[in-house]
């Protein structure tokens, strides 16, 4: 995948959410740069520092913490056009307590947070985009956890088949009971 070809998607994300001008739009594009993995590498591990945030544009990664006693737990599965960082080691600069792990290869496109701060103090629509982007994320954790203590497993699993339904297709059965919080035997009792 070619820079030109990632940054374009980029500015159609944006221009979903704000207008901004092309001295912006030229701006902009020009604090991002491109990062590839191959499937099961890592974009960030527990401990890491986490510089930067980034813009899914091909592939799919999961987002998880393990207990001491190995088992992991998923927090987010993301895909084409999500952003994923830990964001508080990347807010706070602080040391990651979250993996990102690529379920397949993937392209990113990668922003520092010193560049975010100078775009947004510079082009008051971005800091406004990134604003619905945070709100939307927030949104999307709130309803989760909610989700987690009040609803059947059952009722999870449908729920996500309905959010994202593609998921199912591109993520083993092994992280989706992860992410439900429960055992790959008791999610096959209603996925056959």
């Amino acid at each position: 995948m070619e820079l030109n070809h990632a940054l374009q998607k980029l500015k159609e994300h944006i221009l979903k959410t704000i207008n901004i001008t092309e001295d912006e739009w030229s701006f902009i594009k020009s604090h991002f740069r491109l990062k590839h993995l191959k499937k099961h590498q890592f974009l960030i591990q527990e401990g890491d520092l986490v510089p930067n945030e980034f813009w899914i544009i091909k592939g799919l990664v999961k987002s998880y913490f393990t207990e001491e006693s190995g088992k992991e737990h998923i927090l987010q599965f993301a895909m084409e056009e999500y952003w994923v960082s830990d964001f508080q080691a990347y807010q706070n600069k602080e040391r990651a307590t979250l993996s990102i792990d690529c379920l397949e290869e993937a392209y990113f496109l990668v922003m520092s947070l010193e560049d975010r701060e100078m775009m947004c103090n510079k082009i008051p629509a971005l800091a406004n985009f990134f604003r619905i982007k945070s709100t939307k994320g927030y949104i999307s954790l709130q309803q989760r956890v909610m989700g987690l203590m009040r609803d059947s497993t059952e009722e999870r699993y449908n729920n996500l088949i309905i959010k994202l339904p593609d998921l199912i297709q591109r993520v083993p059965k092994k992280y989706i009971a992860s992410y439900l919080g429960v055992s790959r035997e008791t999610l096959s009792r209603f996925t056959k």
